[in-house]
């Protein structure tokens, strides 16, 4: 009976008021600005290049890397994906200029990581654990490797070895065998190498995969947009060649 004295007394349950409510707040949000609907066919909606437009980074000079290091990492590339038969090797395709613009960038000063510590040494399943923001781990770890190879090869730097020697010399860092300076050198070699496979296979907008060489080799089409006419057909080679996220030279106009 007091509800239905409270109901009566108001004149308005609490439910509806509410319900008032909601209908208020959505009759202002439409009276701020009109909702068109659009019906599109046989058109696409948008012009390329309008939005988020790539832009490719600049292939002039080094920003992060001195002229020293620059050739360190020439030289520790091109042994890890050497230039043969298959195609071109690492530095022929400009991972050194990937790797340059990625370690003067944010991936470098490791802006989007979590860098507070600890700082206990990590297990394999865990991935990078230095306290060092990977610009700060090439630079220590290239001065350091050439500390290491003078000690071991008569005063003679990593640059100076010849290619055996650069080859024992990567081996030893990849199975933690090279004692260095302040670095880790299993934790060093294995950023290496991962910087260095992103290099070669990423969008050549980032400074690497020149040409498209490496998709090229292994018949990766690229960032086409659309690729519906091919996917029932199972089994044949792609005919087309390799698209980068920012076109193909031979898409732009002439003149």
């Amino acid at each position: 009976m007091a509800k239905t004295e409270r109901r009566a007394s108001s004149g308005v349950s609490r439910r509806e008021l509410l319900a008032a409510g909601i209908v208020a707040g959505s009759s202002l949000a439409i009276s701020s600005g009109t909702a068109e609907a659009d019906t599109i066919s046989q058109r696409v909606p948008w012009a390329p290049g309008e939005a988020s437009n790539p832009v490719p980074v600049s292939k002039s000079g080094y920003q992060f890397f001195s002229p020293g290091e620059v050739a360190w990492v020439d030289a520790a590339v091109s042994r890890l994906i050497p230039n043969d038969e298959l195609g071109p090797g690492a530095q022929e395709v400009g991972v050194t200029v990937f790797l340059d613009r990625q370690l003067a960038g944010a991936y470098g000063r490791a802006e989007r990581w979590y860098m507070g510590g600890p700082w206990a040494k990590g297990t394999e399943s865990q991935g990078y654990q230095s306290r060092m923001t990977p610009a700060q781990l090439y630079r220590a770890a290239i001065k350091a490797i050439d500390g290491y190879c003078r000690t071991k090869f008569g005063g003679k730097p990593f640059v100076e070895l010849s290619a055996e020697q650069q080859d024992k010399v990567l081996g030893e860092l990849e199975e933690g065998k090279a004692k260095l300076d302040q670095v880790d050198a299993k934790t060093f070699f294995k950023q290496l190498l991962l910087n260095t496979q992103e290099g070669y296979f990423a969008d050549p907008l980032y400074g690497g995969n020149k040409d498209m060489a490496a998709w090229k080799m292994i018949g990766f089409p690229g960032a086409r947009y659309d690729y519906r006419d091919f996917v029932s057909k199972h089994g044949q080679r792609y005919p087309l060649p390799p698209v980068s996220l920012y076109g193909r030279p031979d898409w732009t106009p002439k003149g």
